[in-house]
């Protein structure tokens, strides 16, 4: 595990637990470390993972998969359309917004696809229902339950099967008897005129102390080494979030994209026998100034998505990840008169890995012909959903998927 050997992971997290407080379905640090395999496990002999990345508020995806050379796109938001020279070209026609550098670099090995025109029948344009939709996959009718909730009922699976490490549980990983489990990661927050060297002397040893007081003790010292251990987590891909941040409406991690992803790779790499992870970053509701909002955090995102799926392609454990990143809709074609978009409908998909089919899938949406003004999806969501359940999870999809039969779609290559 890069500069922390397994052993010294599970040591500083063994007062994780204790460390923080989570909300309902919540486990600490170390409780999931407490679930690796055996240090002398082979590591080959690992299930296959998927990592969920949501992308809270609306992600514009025509500027994240940019028509280039069609003229409607340009008509339609001549302040916000790219110029095809800046665009970073996928073939003739489309091309990754100019920040995503360390997605084009993945895609030109060929560990990206791109799912174009995902949407789902009879659009919400309201955040809250739009999201519930994705995570529950019901398009028809609101369902108590999430997809990949659905499918730890099916595998009666433990809570460490489907891990969040965001602030709350989501929808997604809810089912009607199992329930996923959230992870606390945002590290000690000591009181006012306490700082880390009082809590450092707290723990130190002493002579002659009883054995109540050196357990004691090794918990303040516990408490230190999980700090730091969640600091060098999120701060060890150079990513930072900027200090330009779009005001705009929704969720996301507490915790920044890149330290999210750190942490899930620390999990793979310990043997932590987790199949499905849900991360995400929020802030993608761009009504005003768009292109300078959406592009701070498109950097962020391919930052740390390049920087995850890299190191991923390190270990046989990482080799057996898979990634999904969506939003809850696209925006409207045309601008509005704020220099940004509103509430949409269909968008891209990214799936990332080193055994993801790389390349585009699937018929980009028209940019004429139109649903009032929206995109007309070209895609079901659930027939993504579907084939990640069908190759990374095992599973049968229209069992989890309320019956509804997904289309196929070659994402995922099979293990060899």
């Amino acid at each position: 595990m890069d500069a922390l050997t397994r052993r010294r992971f599970l040591l500083a997290s063994a007062a994780a637990g204790g460390a923080a407080a989570v909300a309902a379905g919540g486990i600490g640090l170390a409780e999931l470390l407490a679930t690796a395999r055996h240090p002398g496990a082979d590591p080959d002999d690992q299930a296959d993972r998927l990592v969920v990345v949501t992308l809270y508020g609306g992600n514009d995806g025509l500027n994240t998969v940019v028509p280039y050379a069609d003229p409607a796109y340009h008509s339609a938001r001549p302040e916000l359309a790219y110029d095809p020279e800046e665009v970073l070209r996928l073939d003739d026609a489309l091309g990754l917004n100019p920040v995503l550098t360390g997605l084009k670099r993945l895609w030109d090995r060929q560990q990206v696809g791109i799912v174009l025109g995902v949407g789902y029948p009879r659009p919400d344009r309201s955040h809250f229902r739009s999201m519930d939709i994705w995570q529950t996959a019901s398009p028809e009718l609101p369902v108590a339950t999430g997809w990949v909730g659905r499918w730890l009922d099916g595998t009666r699976a433990s809570a460490e099967t489907a891990v969040s490490f965001e602030p709350v549980l989501p929808p997604l990983l809810v089912g009607e008897r199992q329930f996923g489990a959230c992870v606390a990661i945002n590290g000690l927050r000591l009181p006012p005129g306490v700082d880390a060297g009082m809590v450092a002397a707290l723990g130190g040893t002493q002579d002659g102390e009883s054995e109540l007081q050196a357990r004691a003790a090794q918990a303040y010292r516990d408490l230190l080494d999980v700090d730091s251990l969640v600091r060098q987590a999120e701060h060890g891909q150079a990513v930072t979030a900027p200090t330009d941040r779009p005001v705009a409406t929704a969720t996301g991690g507490a915790v920044s994209l890149a330290g999210q992803l750190a942490l899930v790779a620390r999990c793979v790499e310990a043997g932590v026998p987790t199949r499905v992870y849900s991360v995400s970053l929020g802030g993608f509701d761009t009504h005003a100034q768009e292109r300078i909002g959406q592009e701070a955090l498109l950097r962020q995102l391919d930052e740390a998505l390049s920087s995850f799926v890299e190191r991923l392609g390190r270990t046989s454990a990482g080799r057996r990840v898979s990634v999904v990143v969506y939003s809850e809709f696209g925006r409207r074609v045309r601008a509005n008169a704020s220099d940004g978009t509103d509430h949409g409908t269909a968008g891209p998909v990214f799936v990332l890995g080193p055994r993801v089919v790389g390349g585009l899938h699937g018929e980009h949406p028209s940019l004429t012909d139109l649903d009032a003004g929206d995109l007309k999806a070209t895609t079901d969501f659930r027939d993504v959903f579907g084939a990640l359940l069908g190759t990374v999870l095992g599973a049968e999809p229209a069992r989890y998927l309320a019956g509804y039969q997904p289309k196929p779609l070659s994402l995922i290559r099979t293990a060899t």
